[in-house]
């Protein structure tokens, strides 16, 4: 596998992907919405003879032909992913078609499998890790379509010629989050020397490093099997309060931390962590990054950003 195709290429794992790919000397194809503010997050990558730009929306995929060919399509554009938007069921069923329209794209750019990004969401609530065979129950709109998408996507792909994984991220930190994801919250809270206001944190979570999950898709492009569902986590859950408390340690020991003064969001897991056994079986890859170092990583990157302004 020498090549691929991105979609989502200027989300946070989109970028560490394009990244982790041309480090890796594969030619990108990297396809972003239109007039994308996010286009900053490969600027540093748009000089190198590997690299393609394709800009088109989502609800244009139908009409994204490359003009060059690729071994492998990486699909992680999704629209309205904020946890504010996860139950607006009409974009989400939406999300399905355009997978539908990707999957067709990847056939136009001559790709040999097509990987597609699920969600943790996908499994609803369990007490167990988390398997690509676990039982399935979405309780969110947003789950409940990236289920449907995935399905969909398996008998499209198969009707295409192509190969089919389906992966479900659970999560990933890193360069590049959201403000409002629990992790970039904590460290901008504390280096403002404020007290974070939390849950009581009791959840066992399962952090991924980006630059770990890059790689993780890029093992599944080249190694994958046919039909198999890999979830995506470190295989080192903690509970979600140590977590806590190891970015409290690195960025403003001395902070205090408001364990359960806000709410638990609807439909949140109270486990979430992955057994990647069957991707350490097929794949080689095993994760690299500790939390810790990758929370330093994070630090790091935020101050840049913030004496850039």
């Amino acid at each position: 596998m020498q090549s691929i195709m991105v979609t989502g290429a200027t989300s946070m794992v989109g970028s560490a992907i394009v990244a982790e790919a041309l480090r890796q000397n594969k030619k990108v194809g990297a396809v972003i919405r239109k007039n994308s503010p996010q286009l900053k997050n490969l600027a540093a990558l748009d000089k190198s003879q590997n690299f393609k730009i394709y800009e088109a929306d989502i609800n244009d995929y139908e009409n994204l032909k490359p003009d060059e060919k690729y071994d492998a399509f990486i699909h992680l554009a999704w629209q309205n992913t904020e946890h504010s938007k996860r139950d607006c069921l009409k974009p989400h069923i939406d999300n399905i078609a355009y997978t539908i329209d990707a999957v067709k794209a990847a056939k136009r750019a001559g790709c040999k499998i097509f990987i597609n990004a699920g969600s943790q969401a996908e499994y609803g609530c369990g007490q167990e890790k988390l398997r690509g065979d676990s039982p399935c129950n979405p309780e969110s709109g947003y789950g409940i379509a990236k289920y449907a998408a995935g399905k969909m996507a398996l008998i499209a792909a198969e009707n295409e010629g192509m190969k089919y994984c389906h992966t479900r991220i659970l999560s990933t930190y890193g360069p590049g989050m959201k403000d409002n994801t629990l992790v970039m919250y904590l460290i901008k809270t504390l280096l403002n020397n404020e007290k974070p206001l939390l849950t009581a944190c009791g959840q066992m979570w399962d952090y991924m490093y980006v630059s770990d999950t890059a790689r993780a898709f890029l093992a599944i492009a080249e190694k994958g099997m046919h039909g198999k569902i890999y979830p995506l986590g470190s295989d080192h859950p903690k509970r979600l309060k140590e977590y806590v408390e190891i970015i409290r340690a690195i960025v403003n020991p001395l902070m205090e931390l408001g364990f359960g003064e806000k709410e638990y969001y609807p439909h949140q897991p109270m486990y979430l962590c992955a057994d990647i056994t069957e991707l350490r079986e097929n794949t080689g890859f095993e994760p690299a990054i500790d939390f810790a170092d990758g929370v330093k990583m994070l630090v790091d990157w935020v101050r840049a950003n913030e004496k850039k302004g």
